[in-house]
């Protein structure tokens, strides 16, 4: 018998340790919210900002992952391997997609602290091939410090109808498209019910709430009721827009008196030469922009609401930044259908037209044209996956009544989002720890900057910081900034119309004053030299020292080195019905073609869906109506269906679908006779939805394939599986791949 007790008791934190709420928006640019000089009505965030501070040199990483990977481990993005997406994760050091065991992130060092750790929303941070039913899970939230989860692991999703995990579990909404289900609101839901639970279970207990929302990524999806107080607003269209919103910038002080509003660049058109068509279409995908952006801040408001309710905001530190600037991926036109991009489709202005007025209801997939991401990137050059500041540099609110002094100021020191995790642990009066799991602790890259939570003047936290992102590169030392001029490929609309350099070795660095120089407008390269090849050297040095080389500027280059599953699927398959739907990532690679067959009993009357994978957007579905077999493929929205000519046979039988790329679509009875038959012109996709989706058995969810069904529309005879064959593995023409995961992001 010991002498002593062996259990130790959990760890709490000091008394009056706050808790932390961390609002992450996504592709958010710096002007877009009203606080920082935005005309669309964002109140629950202005509110924030006046009860707090606004930062307006606050950096991001350009990019998701890379984003959300620094700000929870507070360690440079290529440090943790996160040097680019996770769905692309390379076998190089910086680039594997996966946070390693020397970075334990946030809600790790919080949970052992004695703090309860939530995350709501979007994750982007498990690597390409382990988002499956049989993980592993220790790159999901709960595997990674969270307790609770509740959200989407890829880079965006369907408001209407997601691919939802609930902790280590795919789940269905709660709710139909019908039913007048959104994405935002139910997130928002669910945080509160966390935070219910957790208060009830623990009174006194501190949270740490990752409350990160897909919004305000594409799809842009709203309903009609929060558009419509935007129509005829953006008429007068994108220059003069962003030159109101500079107007209000600089009277508010958010931007400093005596910047300089950078020009238009030549890529983006002049509102005044556009066709009264382009004008009206392009000013509708604004408005549904605004209205999604004043939906999510009225969700915000919901939770902000529910502190002040339950008394715990004197003592939460409420922080809200967007990972990266506005985003251009919808190219110049904008997109009715963001997957058409991905598929080689490219964007008319007629096909956008004939969605004016459902655009951003759930037939839709939309993107607004670049015009307006550069405007909402005033007053900065270009946009996301660009290191230039309108990539780089966003809004940071922080609230925190019991502990900050002067609320409803603007704070200058010049912070990145790896900053924020020592800033919060300084807070919280918690040292990061060496040791984790008996793992030593790699270096932290971020520096404290709670000190400006009280004083005005206080100094920037560390005076460097560097940058990459496919290519594009800058750096920040002391006072100044030099950024290349270099192009990355992956846009379309990019690769042809942008001016630059698309190649490294002759990349020009400009050179920015940053003290006199808030927009990075004027480029004195050519007055001091020696600055550039000094910072040029730094940056060389940071990037051996962070694992960003080899770099990877031409997309295609990525494939070679990607890290493939350890349990890849095959070729042939065979699924039984009773389990959840089989992931994307988990099926055999069907870009070369595949047969489907269901092994069914059918009745009298059979009908119903065998087997169905995404939605109109996206994706293919084998299913009975009237009797006939059917088989539909949304290839980003461009529909082929075929119905078979005989009725399906009654008792047990196989019905089955190949499809052969640039050949044909065959409906089967049985192994040999073809039924139905469709020329098929192109290719397959390799993944059929930018967010993920499963291959459900027996019926179908949320948003349907085919316009000839609604859901569930479940199978009315007896399935006892269906096997998926694709022939020999097809190599991924890597360039649509990648560009998926771009939009994806």
């Amino acid at each position: 018998m010991t002498a002593e007790p062996v259990f130790r008791m959990a760890d709490r934190p000091r008394a009056g340790a706050p808790n932390v709420i961390a609002i992450v928006l996504d592709d958010t640019g710096f002007a877009q919210l009203g606080c920082y000089g935005s005309d669309i009505a964002t109140p629950h965030i202005d509110r924030l900002a006046a009860d707090g501070l606004r930062y307006n040199r606050f950096h991001v990483t350009a990019l998701c992952s890379p984003s959300r990977a620094s700000f929870l481990t507070g360690r440079n993005h290529h440090a943790v391997g996160m040097g680019f997406l996770t769905d692309i994760p390379l076998d190089h050091p910086g680039y594997t997609g996966r946070i390693p065991r020397s970075a334990a992130t946030l809600p790790r060092i919080l949970r052992d602290a004695g703090y309860g750790t939530i995350a709501v929303g979007k994750w982007h941070l498990v690597p390409r091939f382990e988002r499956t039913a049989a993980g592993p899970f220790s790159h999901w939230p709960l595997g990674l410090g969270f307790e609770r989860y509740y959200g989407f692991l890829h880079g965006d999703a369907n408001h209407y109808a997601p691919n939802l995990v609930r902790d280590n579990q795919f789940v269905d909404p709660p709710a139909t498209p019908e039913q007048g289900y959104h994405l935002t609101e139910d997130l928002t839901d669910q945080a509160i019910r966390f935070l219910t639970d957790h208060r009830h279970a623990a009174p006194g207990k501190p949270f740490f709430l990752y409350y990160a929302l897909g919004a305000m990524h594409s799809p842009h999806h709203v309903t009609p009721e929060w558009v419509e107080p935007y129509r005829g607003r953006f008429d007068q269209g994108w220059d003069e827009w962003r030159r109101q919103i500079f107007a209000k910038q600089v009277a508010s002080g958010v931007v400093p008196d005596g910047t300089v509003l950078t020009p238009r660049p030549t890529w983006v058109a002049e509102w005044a030469s556009l066709d009264a068509d382009q004008r009206r279409m392009y000013a509708r995908q604004q408005e549904v922009f605004a209205g999604f952006l004043t939906h999510t801040d009225a969700q915000i408001g919901r939770l902000l609401d529910h502190l002040d309710e339950t008394g715990d905001a004197e003592n939460t530190i409420v922080l809200l930044f967007s990972d990266n600037g506005a985003s251009a991926e919808g190219g110049v036109d904008g997109s009715v259908n963001e997957h058409r991009f991905t598929a080689g489709i490219p964007e008319s202005l007629a096909d956008n037209l004939e969605h004016y007025d459902d655009w951003g209801g759930p037939e839709t997939y939309t993107h607004y044209s670049w015009g307006w991401a550069w405007a909402g990137n005033t007053p900065f050059r270009l946009w996301k996956r660009y290191t230039w500041l309108g990539g780089t540099r966003t809004p940071l609110v922080v609230r925190w009544p019991a502990g900050i002094r002067g609320a409803g100021r603007v704070s200058d020191p010049i912070v990145h989002v790896n900053d924020v995790f020592p800033t919060l642990l300084d807070a919280i009066g918690r040292p990061a720890p060496e040791v984790v799991d008996g793992v030593a602790q790699q270096r932290i890259d971020g520096a404290s900057f709670r000190d400006s939570f009280h004083d005005p003047a206080a100094p920037s936290p560390r005076d460097t910081q560097y940058f990459e992102m496919i290519g594009s590169r800058s750096i920040i030392h002391d006072t100044w900034k030099a950024t290349t001029n270099h192009v990355s490929t992956g846009v379309h609309d990019e690769e042809q119309l942008l001016t630059g350099s698309r190649d490294l070795a002759q990349d020009h660095w400009a050179l920015y004053d940053l003290t006199t120089d808030f927009s990075e407008s004027t480029d004195v390269a050519s007055d001091h030299p020696e600055v550039v090849a000094g910072l040029e050297q730094r940056w060389a040095e940071e990037a051996e020292r962070n694992h960003v080389l080899p770099l990877y500027d031409k997309l295609v280059d990525r494939f070679g080195s990607l890290i493939w599953p350890v349990w890849p699927p095959g070729k042939d398959r065979t699924y039984l019905p009773g389990g959840s739907p089989i992931s994307d990532e988990a099926l055999p690679l069907l870009l070369g073609g595949f047969r489907l067959t269901a092994d069914v009993e059918a009745g009298p009357d059979p009908a119903g869906v065998l087997a169905a994978i995404g939605d109109w957007n996206g994706g293919f579905a084998l299913f009975v109506v009237d009797g006939l077999l059917t088989f539909s493929y949304s290839r980003a929205g461009e529909l082929f269906e075929v119905t078979a000519a005989e009725p399906v046979p009654p008792g047990r039988s196989s019905l089955g679908v190949s499809i052969v790329p640039d050949r044909a679509i065959q409906l089967r009875h049985g192994d040999d006779t073809v039924v139905g038959e469709l020329p098929f012109r192109g290719g397959l996709l390799p993944t059929v939805q930018h967010g993920g989706a499963g291959l459900r058995l027996g019926d179908d969810a949320g948003l349907p394939v085919s316009r000839r069904y609604r859901t569930p529309f479940p199978w009315n005879g007896r399935l006892h599986s269906v096997r998926l064959q694709a022939p020999a593995p097809v190599p991924v023409e890597s360039t649509i791949d990648v560009r998926g995961a771009l939009h994806a992001d």
